[in-house]
């Protein structure tokens, strides 16, 4: 299912993996969007039922609670590239969280996104950096964020969060991406639709000021 905020007819277009929780928020982040910029936009909202399933790039155990990850992310990217088809628009795909990370991969996968906007996202996920370093992000603006208590956790697994978005960060640099590395106030649960406003606010600006994007 997809729900339609803002214009529709806007050149711009984000889309954005959701859960029931964050649907219901959509209009909140929607409203902040609009509070930093001022770029016309259609945000798609593509909800997803089985978030460790549907986001998760490949299988991967359980590391909080007793969930595993089932790997079917190639379900997902599929069925939002059907919603990608219009030459005449700039697509930018973001999330937060495990959205956050599937839309890093996404990017590594094709090159319709013309930017990444990635929010506190759990680049912690198994193998996902080793991952990065051979698939290269295909997207020319890449943004990244974190709350600055994320990595501080006694989970050993989620507390390299840390490290590795400051090493992805790095590596996009050198790779010649412009791409910015924010710092929040908080922990993972903390500011979650206003951390995903101000990823797609900063993406939106850099497509406009550079129209190779």
């Amino acid at each position: 299912m997809m729900t339609v905020y803002g214009d529709p007819a806007a050149e711009l277009v984000l889309i954005q993996p959701v859960d029931k929780h964050e649907l219901e928020g959509m209009e909140a982040e929607v409203g902040e969007i609009r509070s930093l910029t001022d770029h016309s936009f259609c945000l798609c909202a593509v909800k997803v039922d089985k978030w460790n399933d549907e986001l998760s790039p490949w299988q991967a155990p359980a590391v909080f609670g007793e969930r595993g990850f089932g790997g079917r992310a190639e379900e997902t990217f599929e069925k939002i590239l059907k919603y990608c088809k219009d030459p005449d628009k700039t697509y930018i795909i973001g999330g937060y969280s495990l959205a956050g990370l599937f839309a890093l991969w996404a990017a590594t996968r094709t090159e319709v996104f013309g930017a990444v906007a990635a929010a506190s996202p759990s680049v912690w996920f198994p193998d996902f950096y080793q991952y990065a370093e051979e698939n290269p992000i295909r997207t020319k603006a890449v943004y990244l964020s974190l709350g600055d208590k994320e990595e501080k956790t006694r989970n050993p697994v989620m507390a390299m969060v840390g490290d590795n978005i400051r090493k992805l960060h790095e590596m996009l640099k050198e790779a010649g991406n412009d791409t910015v590395l924010e710092w929040n106030p908080g922990n993972h649960f903390r500011d979650a639709d206003i951390r995903t406003a101000k990823a797609f606010a900063w993406v939106m600006d850099e497509v406009r000021k550079n129209p190779q994007i």
